[in-house]
């Protein structure tokens, strides 16, 4: 009897995760959270900001595109290029050059300044993402795995539905480098949180540039890549120009878009919540809801969102689909995904999830400039409903 009793207490006392280790996991999810959001940041501000640079709207895109294209690039090639360097070093480096490329837009006196400073902003996302997820797995023991993994990529949620939103509303009621200015500042507290708290983190097992082909020839793990790319570049081609969108079809004054853009986060907060719920159960039938709900919402804006009432729900409607669809889509990497290759996976899903932002920007960019703003909505919608043949067409996980 005794043996019965002090074993499963025993087990437990070992499995207790100290608290600091929980603060370690969230300065990580921040840190994801400040890199996403430099990413992002030029959605909300993409019409002051090319006006302030002389650009067109299509050509201001690039600052969403450029930061994509190279962070799809980073995110596969950078846990093969460092080896067996020790992680926390290699974390602290990255969030150092978001910190310098957001001063450096900041300061910038044109706009290949300007792109030269998102080029660095992708190095810094691209890595940073891809090595997430592998810091949570090795934090905490194998049952609170799950947990640790959701709080640091839930920093990539919040950043896709409440960053941009945060950022907009902090250039509409100042200018748009004092946006960049706060985010800089962001980065120089993870830094510190980052310097406090993560213990050293050596490498157990280098990715081998084999790895990444080799997560590609499973089909599963193949079906989840081509969801992100799907969903996401959808989202991004009509999302890049949501300012514009919101003001031309909807007659929203530009003032008004910040708060928005924060409704747009809250709504996208719910829907990761009853995302992530839904996908713990049964996430192939999560993320057919949310293609669906998603490609439905660009679907109907320009026919329903044609005053300020209207786009305003249909705006909402549209971050409660998107806001479930990180999450969903990067449960199915981790549960398709052996544990030994989950570092791997993930970096090659994080390099889908970026390219997708930049082809989904630069194509959007190429719709509005030669064809019409409204365009890019029904591309969007195109891409994201396609997404459900692609998860349909797999089986269950």
């Amino acid at each position: 009897m005794t043996e019965t009793t002090t074993t499963p207490a025993a087990v437990t006392a070992e499995e207790r995760v100290p608290f600091r280790r929980w603060l370690a996991v969230a300065a990580v999810a921040v840190g994801t959270f400040a890199v996403v959001t430099a990413e992002q940041l030029p959605v909300g501000l993409l019409t002051s900001m090319g006006s302030a640079m002389g650009v067109s709207e299509g050509m201001a895109g690039l600052m969403v595109t450029v930061p994509g294209l190279v962070a799809s690039a980073t995110a596969p090639i950078l846990p093969v290029a460092i080896g067996r360097m020790d992680r926390r070093i290699v974390l602290l480096g990255l969030i150092s050059l978001m910190v310098v490329a957001n001063l450096l837009s900041v300061l910038a006196p044109n706009f290949a300044i300007l792109l030269a400073s998102r080029f660095l902003v992708g190095i810094s996302i691209g890595g940073f993402w891809a090595l997430a997820a592998g810091i949570a797995v090795r934090m905490v023991p194998d049952r609170y795995v799950p947990r640790a993994t959701a709080i640091a990529f839930g920093g990539a949620t919040a950043a896709n539905v409440l960053g941009v939103p945060a950022g907009t509303l902090i250039g509409g009621l100042t200018d748009w480098r004092v946006a960049f200015a706060a985010l800089a500042g962001l980065g120089l507290i993870v830094v510190a949180g980052l310097v406090t708290l993560l213990p050293a983190m050596p490498a157990t097992e280098p990715v081998r540039l084999r790895a990444l082909p080799r997560q590609f020839r499973d089909p599963v793990i193949r079906s989840g890549v081509l969801a992100t790319g799907l969903l996401v570049g959808g989202h991004m081609a009509a999302f890049t120009f949501v300012s514009p969108i919101l003001q031309e079809v909807s007659g929203i004054d530009e003032g008004l878009i910040g708060p928005l853009l924060l409704a747009f986060g809250v709504a996208g907060i719910v829907g990761n919540v009853v995302a992530g719920t839904a996908a713990g159960r049964d996430v192939r039938r999560a993320l057919i809801a949310i293609s669906v709900l998603l490609g439905t919402m660009l679907a109907l804006f320009p026919i329903l969102g044609g005053n300020a009432v209207s786009g305003a729900a249909v705006l909402i409607v549209w971050g409660l689909a998107f806001g479930g669809a990180p999450m969903a889509v990067q449960t199915w990497i981790l549960k398709a995904a052996p544990k030994e290759q989950m570092e791997a996976a993930t970096a090659l899903n994080t390099s889908m999830f970026n390219l997708a932002i930049a082809l989904g920007a630069l194509f959007g960019g190429l719709v509005v400039d030669q064809v019409a703003l409204q365009g890019v909505l029904w591309v969007g919608a195109a891409l994201a409903l396609l997404t459900t043949v692609a998860v349909w067409r797999t089986r269950q996980i």
